[in-house]
């Protein structure tokens, strides 16, 4: 590692061509994480400052655009981005604790297309939004999570197990 920064250092062509691989495009869909939120970003703070960069899928309030092709495209994108992710959340989304309803410090915002989200991952990466440095990355497809298994079922003793506190009878 410290043989790659040395050559970095002493070689601008090399710098400059590192720099330019390690900032290429790794998007594969035009959905984005958004970490480092304050917790009182809302979703209407989060689309204000990511809406400039291009056009955000807002499916909530129904405006899709007015050409047939261009709704088409829309509707296609939706389809295939809750065939990748299992889900779909319009436009700009702070995800929330269901408890508090606070803010978890965390988003995502999703574009009509790749272009724009890079635009976007580009403009607003490292920027302050309500004070805090955020950073914004590809979404990666949520894991799937295994089956539930009902909490009182008893073992083959008789005993029912409370996973929290231990054995109870």
């Amino acid at each position: 590692m410290a043989f790659v920064q040395r050559m970095l250092r002493h070689t601008p062509l090399l710098r400059s061509h590192f720099a330019s691989i390690r900032l290429s495009s790794t998007l594969t869909s035009p959905k984005l994480f958004v970490s480092g939120l304050s917790r009182l970003t809302t979703d209407e703070k989060l689309k204000e400052a990511f809406s400039s960069y291009g056009q955000l899928i807002d499916g909530n309030n129904g405006h899709f655009p007015p050409n047939v092709l261009e709704y088409n495209i829309l509707i296609l994108v939706q389809f295939m981005l809750c065939l990748t992710f299992g889900h779909f959340d319009y436009t700009a989304k702070v995800i929330t604790d269901r408890a508090s309803g606070r803010s978890k410090g965390f988003g995502f915002v999703t574009y009509t297309t790749i272009e724009e989200a890079e635009k976007a991952r580009e403009g607003m990466n490292a920027k302050f939004l309500d004070g805090w440095v955020i950073f914004v990355d590809p979404a990666k497809p949520r894991e799937p999570r295994p089956p539930q298994q009902s909490q009182s079922q008893p073992s083959e003793t008789g005993f029912t197990v409370n996973k929290t506190v231990g054995w109870c009878g």
